[in-house]
């Protein structure tokens, strides 16, 4: 699909406001993710997200709930603006040379999802070890046998504690633990939705130029994202198990991503893959389709109209 002439900074305010919104609205159920993901064998604590929603609530209260989501707010607007930039930029340059072809919306995505890495892997890594100290907490009051003899409960440290923890023990490398396994998840992600979303969105639009009904981007953003969201869940295990440092005295650790996927398919089969994918849906689905709202109402066109910059165009939705 070529794209439309469109104003990059109202596409980079309307993925900040997107990301923003949508992160307050799901993140519960991406800490239920986490918490899932993480479980081992012999340390079950949770039996699934709403149960785990539960336990979270009663041990830690209602805002024991958003463990991490400062991390959360603060990068996502980064990382949405250098995934857009980059599918726009890849998209653009790819339909140089005639018809945006599948190939080339999947090159695009792919370039994308290589590209957010840069800020997905710190925030990944900071908001997992957020997310998972109430779980540890939890097990230490429930199931102490899963904990270390010998072991002091601490309090969880903050975002900023730990960033300048990691730094001071191993470096930037530190916080880009669990690159390979981020890449492997985003990667295939943005080469599954962004295609996907665009295609599903076409088929809705009005005449051969016109735009899409709001109500078709945003089934079209729910239906894209959560395809694409559980199709690299078992990934995104791996992704969580590498990039936690604190586990009870009986749950695996790993030197790599090959060899969690073997100790994990030994210690817990096959169907520890799909831990947390439902949660996953469930979290991605209403994030695209946040941001299809958000960019249907035009915000980030209506806060530079507002500021002066009135010869920006409208940017198009279809091409998030």
């Amino acid at each position: 699909m070529a794209d439309k002439q469109i104003s990059l900074p109202a596409k980079l305010i309307n993925g900040g406001i997107a990301g923003l919104i949508g992160v307050t609205c799901v993140f519960p159920i991406d800490l239920a993710k986490t918490r899932l993901q993480n479980q081992q064998n012999g340390s079950r604590l949770y039996t699934s997200m709403s149960d785990c929603l539960i336990k979270t609530i009663r041990s830690e209260g209602y805002f024991g709930m958003y463990r991490g989501a400062a991390v959360n707010l603060t990068l996502v607007t980064p990382e949405k603006a250098i995934k857009l930039a980059a599918n726009d930029f890849f998209r653009h340059h790819l339909s140089k040379d005639g018809k945006l072809t599948l190939v080339k919306e999947m090159l695009a995505g792919c370039g994308a999802g290589t590209c957010q890495v840069i800020v997905t892997t710190p925030m990944e890594m900071l908001k997992i070890q957020l997310q998972d100290a109430g779980r540890i907490a939890a097990q230490r009051k429930l199931m102490p046998e899963t904990v270390a003899a010998g072991t002091v409960e601490t309090k969880s440290p903050t975002a900023m504690q730990l960033t300048r923890e990691l730094l001071r023990e191993k470096g930037i490398a530190g916080l880009y633990k669990g690159l390979g396994a981020t890449l492997l998840r985003d990667v295939p992600f943005s080469i599954i939705y962004f295609p996907l979303f665009a295609n599903l969105n076409n088929l809705g639009k009005r005449g051969v130029e016109g735009p899409a009904p709001f109500y078709v981007s945003f089934i079209s953003g729910c239906l894209a994202g959560s395809t694409a969201a559980v199709a690299v869940n078992p990934v995104d295990v791996i992704k969580t198990r590498l990039q936690s440092l604190t586990r009870g005295s009986t749950e695996d650790t790993y030197s790599g991503v090959t060899d969690c996927i073997r100790k994990i398919l030994r210690n817990e089969g096959p169907s520890a893959f799909l831990k947390g994918a439902y949660c996953r849906a469930l979290v991605i689905a209403p994030l695209f389709g946040i941001a299809q709202v958000v960019y249907f109402l035009g915000v980030g066109e209506f806060l530079l109209s507002f500021f002066g910059f009135n010869e920006l165009s409208h940017s198009a939705p279809s091409t998030l």
